[in-house]
């Protein structure tokens, strides 16, 4: 009985704490409104993958996305055009935080929202696409509609993702479901309107070996690592902010690290960062708890059609 009332006390004493922290993670992630008619209906639809996809497994890790995220878009940055666009287009110098939650936004509804919210998603990144377009420093022109383009964001991104998930939780997948994991994954972006798109661990592997001479650093994806490393509103998040980054460059390929200048040894990145993401890791997951998100897809996906 004393162990019991123990154990709640000490819940009862840490619940202020862990709502306070879900809040702040909420606002800097999603903005704050979780929009979950995106997620509880209609009964039975499963949306794009449904609640036994590795699509799911991977992205409902919190650290694993979270760190995984950061490396993917400094990996994405290494693309001279993808990065001409970004740095023409994107206001991720004046409102980082925006950014970051439509990109998650994104990430989110088409992962775990209804069919009809996940082709919404789509079809307005769809819309937008074709206005983003330019020259870059280089002189040659760029669209973000562009078939090659959108498949290095979406290899990239996924990549990342995956290699997040595998670091980072605790039962890591096994080859053949990485593999599955990829091969779902390319629903998006085909949708998006990606061409050749990898659908396995050789694929990829193939795929950035054969793009690895086109990739190189540019002052914007320089930007982007020092936008990263300073970003937070208060001391405490500036903090946070900076040990997922550095979790996340060593995500990255060693190539993509010289490329942006990383200089981390490998004792660090093993020793201290990885360490310190992954204790990070623990309390995201203690204090998102069973996202209300995921509850809301998970209920509307296994739901009887005809129930409501």
């Amino acid at each position: 009985m004393a162990g019991m009332t123990a154990g709640v006390t000490a819940g009862a004493v840490l619940e202020p704490f862990r709502a306070r922290l879900l809040a702040r993670i909420n606002a800097t992630v999603h903005g704050g409104d979780l929009h979950l008619e995106r997620y509880d209906r209609p009964a039975g639809d499963p949306g794009l993958f449904g609640p036994d996809s590795m699509v799911w497994r991977v992205h409902g890790h919190p650290a694993g996305m979270l760190v995984g995220g950061f490396a993917a878009l400094l990996l994405q940055s290494l693309h001279p055009l993808a990065m001409a666009a970004v740095s023409a287009h994107s206001d991720f110098r004046t409102d980082p935080t925006g950014r970051l939650n439509r990109t998650a936004r994104f990430v989110t509804t088409t992962t775990l929202g209804s069919t009809p919210a996940a082709e919404q998603a789509i079809a307005a990144v769809r819309r937008i696409h074709p206005q983003v377009r330019g020259t870059a420093p280089d002189g040659r022109p760029y669209r973000a509609d562009d078939p090659e383009l959108l498949t290095w964001v979406h290899t990239a991104e996924v990549r990342c993702f995956l290699t997040g998930y595998q670091v980072y939780a605790a039962t890591p997948l096994t080859p053949a479901e990485c593999d599955r994991y990829l091969a779902e994954a390319t629903r998006v972006a085909e949708r998006l309107g990606a061409a050749g798109v990898p659908a396995s661990r050789a694929e990829v592997s193939a795929y950035l070996a054969r793009l690895r001479p086109e990739l190189r650093v540019t002052a914007p994806a320089l930007e982007v690592l020092q936008l990263l490393r300073r970003f937070g509103r208060s001391r405490r998040e500036r903090f946070a902010v900076r040990l997922l980054t550095n979790a996340a460059l060593a995500l990255l390929p060693a190539w993509a690290r010289a490329e942006l200048g990383v200089r981390r040894p490998w004792p660090v990145r093993s020793c201290w960062d990885r360490p310190l993401a992954r204790a990070g890791g623990r309390l995201l997951v203690w204090a998102c708890g069973p996202s209300e998100i995921r509850r809301a897809a998970l209920a509307r996906a296994t739901a009887d059609a005809g129930s409501y």
